[in-house]
């Protein structure tokens, strides 16, 4: 598309988008406003999500952990008491 062709586009777009009322635009505007306060909350949902995963995370390792030590604490002893 050559430049005076996408300019003469773009000039009738402008006049279409002219000829709505103001309160169309308006309502346009509002509904702009609300798929960004979606957005803003499906990004606070991520975010709470990960979080959440995380902290999970956190807790399985730590009982991995101790389970781990109680473990290592039985082996010691069955081997000092077999010697």
């Amino acid at each position: 598309m050559d430049e005076e062709l996408f300019e003469r586009q773009l000039s009738e777009l402008l006049v279409e988008i002219q000829k709505y009322p103001a309160v169309g635009r308006e309502k346009a505007t509002v509904a702009t406003t609300g798929v960004e306060h979606k957005q803003e909350k499906l990004k606070g949902n991520i975010t709470h999500l990960q979080n959440s995963h995380l902290r999970l995370a956190i807790k399985y390792l730590t009982f991995d952990l101790e389970a781990t030590k109680r473990e290592n604490r039985m082996l010691r002893r069955l081997l000092e008491e077999g010697m």
